[in-house]
């Protein structure tokens, strides 16, 4: 599975587990209250700040994982 902006955190966690993590480390946090926060990664990653560049390396870092 390739990562792009549009995928849903709930279909990174799933395909890659060790993203919750990994993700928790950049500050964006995957779940709540045992539940994965819906959205893509592009759109969680915007509420949180990111830019527009550091939103493409943090995918290709999920891609690399």
């Amino acid at each position: 599975m390739l990562i792009s902006r549009e995928t849903c955190l709930e279909e990174i966690v799933e395909f890659k587990p060790q993203s919750v993590s990994f993700l928790a480390e950049k500050g964006i946090r995957c779940i709540v209250c045992g539940d994965i926060i819906w959205g893509s990664i592009a759109d969680i990653a915007i509420s949180k700040g990111f830019s527009d560049e550091e939103i493409n390396i943090i995918i290709d870092e999920l891609n690399s994982l």
